[in-house]
């Protein structure tokens, strides 16, 4: 059992069959789990220690290499049997979107501080400190974690089965496959005149390619 599978079947029941039949999603939100425990170890760390006066400096170090961490694990977990990019492109459109989703993830603490006014003193200190915990923490990381998982899905790792050749084989033979077929048969009239199948046509193309490889096997005469 992989971890994303243990994951799910720690869920609750109710929502367990939604987590089955979106293991992207899941991977995703490990994912983002790791790399903030990354994140909060080296910024603390750094300014607990040799950074303790420079504590935005401490942050900087421990964000980049946090998203290095999620661009490695979503590229080579997450999204694997996505992609298709030539990397340099891949690289640069997810740290684009990385940072849209920052800037998203600080619109609710702004909205919070500055149009809902609850900072000090217009409200307690222990509110203020709640209304920033549930603005910054929870829903702006909620509404980054959407925002950079529909974007890492459409533009950064966008086709399905780009770098799988056995899902690309077995999309191939299946509804890619028919469809190819069916749209071969249509130009070529066959299924205008009602003599070729699909089928027959798949068949016969599948024939042909196999006698090719035979003749230019050396072991085969070709006068036979």
């Amino acid at each position: 059992m992989s971890f994303a599978d243990a994951t799910i079947a720690r869920l609750p029941r109710p929502v367990r069959p939604y987590a089955e039949r979106h293991h992207e999603l899941i991977k995703f939100a490990i994912v983002g789990g790791t790399t903030f425990l990354i994140d909060s170890a080296i910024f603390y760390t750094l300014k607990l220690t040799i950074l303790e006066p420079k504590p935005v400096t401490a942050k900087v170090i421990s964000g980049i290499v946090a998203v290095i961490a999620s661009y490695i694990l979503n590229r080579e977990w997450s999204f694997r049997d996505r992609g298709g990019r030539e990397r340099h492109h891949e690289a640069l459109l997810f740290f684009a979107f990385s940072g849209v989703g920052v800037l998203l993830s600080m619109a609710p603490l702004w909205v919070s501080s500055y149009v809902l006014q609850l900072r000090v003193p217009m409200v307690s200190l222990t509110a203020e400190n709640v209304a920033d915990f549930i603005s910054a923490y929870v829903i702006g990381n909620l509404l980054q974690m959407v925002f950079r998982f529909w974007a890492f899905r459409r533009w950064v790792f966008p086709d399905e089965f780009g770098r799988s050749q056995d899902k690309a084989l077995e999309s191939a033979l299946t509804a890619g496959g028919i469809a190819e077929v069916l749209e071969d048969n249509y130009e070529e009239g066959g299924l205008k005149n009602g003599n070729v199948t699909p089928l027959r046509s798949w068949r016969s193309r599948r024939n042909r390619a196999d006698q090719l490889g035979d003749a230019s096997d050396p072991r085969v005469s070709k006068t036979s």
